[in-house]
């Protein structure tokens, strides 16, 4: 599995976001992407996984370009910003429901990846019930329950309790040894330390490699 980004600019009302990045991301690798806040982190991702067009360059996932498309690039699973679930299910409800869009894994599946976040004790109450902190849980879960190849993060262990967040990056490097392809975008320095292979930085639009990390692992 290769992404092959391309020339990839993006402009809103005249203001350029993204300024020509080209990057490939490996199978078996975490990358990590840091840059304050409003530099086009979040905006690259959204191109990455289809809910923006670019306004120049193009992606290929495994050399086939779904730029110019309007699909959801395949076996790709995301959590950018604050994830929404539908408020009056329960959160076992919830993934339920998203799993039977492609109706590939059963219960056992969804249990599990809540499980992997500390989420499953509350998965038969309320989604309207949770806080900030079991709300993320439940987002992760959503991403990681169908075992998809490519694992996309904007902020991912924001207000998550240092337990299940050291429990939630072993598990990462887990994937990455599987042979996926992990995209983290953090403003927390043990995520991009302890994780991450490969380093980038968004500043003024422009993507450049930061640092050759040396993982302690």
């Amino acid at each position: 599995m290769k992404i092959e980004v391309k020339d990839i600019s993006k402009s809103f009302k005249k203001v350029d976001i993204l300024k020509d990045i080209s990057i490939t991301f490996n199978s078996g690798t975490i990358y990590g992407l840091v840059g304050p806040n409003g530099s086009g982190k979040s905006v690259f991702l959204k191109i990455i996984c289809g809910f923006y067009f670019p306004s120049k360059g193009s992606i290929l996932f495994d050399g086939v370009n779904y730029t110019s498309t309007n699909n959801f690039p395949p076996d790709t699973r995301a959590l950018i910003e604050n994830p929404d679930f539908i408020p009056e299910l329960t959160g076992l409800e919830n993934l339920k429901l998203l799993a039977s869009i492609q109706n590939k894994i059963s219960e056992k599946e969804i249990i599990a990846a809540m499980e992997t976040v500390n989420i499953v004790d509350a998965k038969d109450k309320k989604y309207e019930k949770y806080s900030l902190g079991m709300k993320q849980k439940l987002g992760l879960a959503q991403v990681i329950m169908e075992d998809p190849k490519i694992l996309i993060f904007d902020e991912p262990l924001n207000g998550i309790e240092d337990s299940t967040a050291q429990k939630f990056r072993s598990y990462l490097i887990e994937e990455k040894k599987k042979g996926k392809i992990i995209i983290i975008a953090s403003h927390i320095k043990e995520d991009i330390e302890y994780l991450c292979d490969s380093v980038y930085k968004f500043e003024d639009g422009k993507l450049e490699k930061y640092d050759e990390k040396k993982t302690r692992r």
